[in-house]
């Protein structure tokens, strides 16, 4: 499995040929990729996915699905159908079968409404949580773990790491933090996923095989 990540939260997947794009949102290049046989959102933040870029991918790709909770589903509907998917639920396409966890954003602050949010875990190896702690209760190979939000307390990360212990870590979401900040925070997560696991650093166009 080939995992290049992009700006921010995007990764595209490849796996037999077969891609999968993981929320293309507004801070990411415009994703233009061939092969793509599935698109997961997240949830319905544009930093995660946007229409402008969702219209790219199928214009691309067409008649590909479109994963994403409820929320993702009412957020896009004027662009796009979305396979409405929540914890507990799979979808097989391609080469990639998806499991689907959790259900809600984690809270930035009680003014701030709480949207849908479900990550997804790619052929039992890859887990993009979205904006959220999730744990998939199965081993996880690879951890794309968000660095940098309103809503994210390093040590509550760190903590969240050890309970998953992953085998490897790919920082993410680090649009809102400085070099020095992201710099910084992938240092933590080094002292808790290291020296049992590894913490990958890719920049964005940068790929690793799993």
């Amino acid at each position: 499995m080939l995992v290049t990540k992009l700006e921010h939260a995007c990764l595209v997947v490849e796996q037999d040929g077969d891609r999968l794009v993981i929320d293309p949102g507004a801070y990411t290049r415009p994703v233009e990729v061939s092969g793509v046989v599935a698109v997961v959102v997240t949830h319905e933040h544009p930093d995660h996915g946007t229409a402008e870029q969702l219209d790219r991918i199928l214009d691309r790709n067409p008649g590909i699905p479109v994963f994403g909770p409820a929320g993702v589903a009412s957020a896009l509907a004027a662009a796009v159908e979305v396979d409405v998917v929540t914890d507990g639920d799979t979808r097989t396409v391609g080469a990639f079968t998806l499991s689907f966890h959790g259900t809600r954003h984690q809270l930035i602050h009680s003014s701030v409404p709480v949207v849908d949010n479900t990550g997804v875990f790619v052929n039992s190896t890859l887990l993009h949580p979205g904006d959220a702690y999730i744990d998939p209760g199965a081993p996880v190979e690879v951890f794309a773990a968000p660095v940098g939000a309103p809503w994210l307390k390093i040590g509550e990360l760190m903590d969240h790491l050890l309970a998953v212990a992953p085998r490897r870590a790919i920082p993410i979401h680090e649009a809102t933090l400085s070099d020095i900040g992201f710099a910084g925070h992938t240092d933590r997560i080094r002292q808790v996923v290291e020296p049992a696991g590894e913490v990958v650093v890719l920049a964005p166009g940068e790929s690793f095989t799993v």
